[in-house]
């Protein structure tokens, strides 16, 4: 495993496990210049909220409360009101 695997991985997905921040963190001392770079960058995305640490949401989950809150609930106890999404 890499800084830059494990950088690319977790940009394209989103998510990154303790594992893999652990790893990183662990390894550190023997970073190059650039790999250093990326660790940064990863720890930016963090803070930002890009990348999150070891949760994903499964899509079923979220279509789910579309559903609810769009179609279901308007529907029914909450006609006539403003919509909350939980």
């Amino acid at each position: 495993m890499t800084v830059g695997e494990v950088f690319l991985e977790s940009l394209s997905s989103g998510v990154i496990t303790e594992r893999k921040i652990a790893w990183v963190a662990s390894q550190q001392a023997a970073f190059a210049r650039h790999e250093e770079a990326l660790a940064i960058r990863l720890g930016r995305l963090m803070d930002e909220g890009q990348i999150n640490l070891g949760c994903r949401l499964p899509s079923r989950l979220v279509q789910h409360k579309v559903v609810v809150n769009e179609w279901i609930e308007p529907l029914g106890r909450r006609r006539g009101r403003e919509t909350v999404c939980a």
